[in-house]
């Protein structure tokens, strides 16, 4: 590394022969050693400079094709915390792309941004900084990233501004009498977070919390990460599922016995809690919690079928906007006057839908494109069909998506909101198409989903 002047190696076995299933085989290469290896395994802890690379290598790598668009790097390299990633050809190591060449030319990057944001000392800073995003989102909406890419990059962004939020608030309140999860809940646990979003979050306790002795603590650093958070352009849940109110701060044990009651008494506001809360991501503090609650959701909601057929009924409220004869409903006053609400009448029951076939295969996945994948696994639906839901919220997605980086870039306020008119006759047919999926899919649930006929 010296000689060469570079940050990393990799590890390879010109012998070994190439599976042809990339799923368990990452060709050639089996590793990689970078200068904070050399670091932490070998100065740090004295060993011998004649020990083998595979003493101190990575493994279990994360590749990038040669192909791929520096935003799939960028997005890897936020998903799993890197700072290297081996680029191969035909699965042949060619190269490595650095977390530095990164930034070197992308100067509007959202790992840069990420960056940046952990680098913040107080609430104005973070504001301050939050200005940049709109950038970043435009960037990579003009750059062709698809919405899963988007959607996981704003939500990287919006976890990360959560947790210098819980860095800043255990520095002025002293560290937490008893440990806790911060979760994030809905479209940021999905990963499927845009531009214009709301704050959907809750904290998990340790049984030993004390209310008399531990609630003032809580309570201090719930405000001053929700009222963070409402200064960083994350406004305030208007149906106030935040950390700020106590009812949405429980023991571990509290939580089980809540999830659990939604599922044995499906009523219409349980119904309600559950399409929010069970899309759940730990965000700070003890996250293992979190996971065990995706464990039990997967689990226990497999086997309900009464919540089943609930969560089913509940998932077609929200109906697309397309009339009797296909055409586009529309509102017809008020300040949207003419427009969809892309969010309301797409996107948003399109996630509810997949949500129960995902609750019925028992999968702990929370991104819906990852939850359709567990779908397909367990062949739940009729061939094409989970490809149908795909197709229709990525096209409803993007066209939501590109409508906000329209605005953004006239200088106006993004929202939800696309009058059709400004379409073109062919994005008008798919778009009504996308619709179309979405009402089927919904027609699909009332006759899968019920009580006596059980989940198909």
């Amino acid at each position: 590394m010296t000689e060469e002047a570079v940050s990393s190696v990799l590890v390879t076995d010109v012998n070994k022969p190439i599976n042809d299933d990339p799923e368990e085989d990452d060709g050639q290469v089996v590793g990689i050693i970078t200068d904070r290896d050399i670091r932490s395994k070998v100065v740090a802890q004295g060993l011998a400079f004649d020990a083998q690379a595979q003493d101190i290598m990575s493994t279990n790598l994360v590749l990038l094709d040669a192909n791929a668009y520096v935003f799939e790097a960028v997005l890897a390299m936020l998903r799993d915390n890197l700072h290297h990633l081996p680029v191969v050809q035909k699965r042949r190591p060619i190269g490595v792309i650095s977390l530095s060449d990164i930034l070197r030319y992308e100067s509007q990057s959202s790992l840069l941004l990420v960056r940046g944001i952990l680098a913040q000392q107080s609430i104005e800073d973070l504001a301050h900084y939050a200005r940049q995003l709109p950038n970043v989102f435009v960037r990579m909406v003009n750059e062709d990233a698809n919405s899963n890419m988007i959607g996981t990059a704003m939500a990287v962004i919006g976890r990360t501004f959560k947790q210098r939020l819980l860095g800043l608030a255990e520095d002025k309140l002293g560290p937490p009498p008893v440990p806790y999860c911060f979760i994030a809940l809905g479209s940021m646990a999905r990963d499927e977070q845009l531009i214009v979003t709301d704050q959907d979050n809750a904290l998990i306790l340790d049984d030993s919390y004390d209310d008399e002795k531990h609630n003032t603590y809580f309570q201090n650093l719930a405000d001053f990460v929700c009222d963070g958070l409402a200064q960083c352009g994350y406004t305030y849940c208007d149906g106030e599922i935040m950390a700020s109110f106590k009812k949405w701060r429980k023991t571990r044990s509290q939580w089980f016995d809540q999830f659990a009651g939604w599922m044995a008494q499906p009523k219409p506001q349980a119904l309600l809690n559950s399409s929010i809360f069970f899309d759940l991501d730990g965000v700070w503090g003890k996250t293992k919690w979190a996971d065990e609650l995706k464990v039990f959701i997967a689990k226990h909601s497999k086997i309900n079928r009464l919540f089943l057929a609930n969560m089913a009924s509940n998932a077609r409220n929200r109906t697309p906007p397309l009339g009797f004869f296909k055409g586009f409903v529309m509102e017809h006053n008020g300040q949207h006057k003419h427009s969809m609400n892309l969010k309301r009448r797409g996107t948003a029951p399109l996630s509810d839908v997949i949500r129960v076939h995902a609750l019925a295969v028992g999968s702990r996945k929370q991104n819906s494109f990852e939850r359709l994948e567990d779908i397909i696994e367990a062949n739940l639906l009729p061939e094409g069909k989970a490809q149908d839901l795909r197709d229709a919220l990525e096209y409803i997605a993007m066209m939501r998506i590109r409508h906000q980086a329209w605005q953004i870039e006239k200088g106006e306020e993004p929202d939800n909101n696309l009058d059709p008119r400004q379409l073109s006759p062919f994005e008008q047919r798919n778009l009504k198409e996308a619709f179309a999926i979405l009402e089927k899919a919904q027609s699909y649930l009332k006759f899968s989903y019920s009580v006596n006929s059980g989940v198909q």
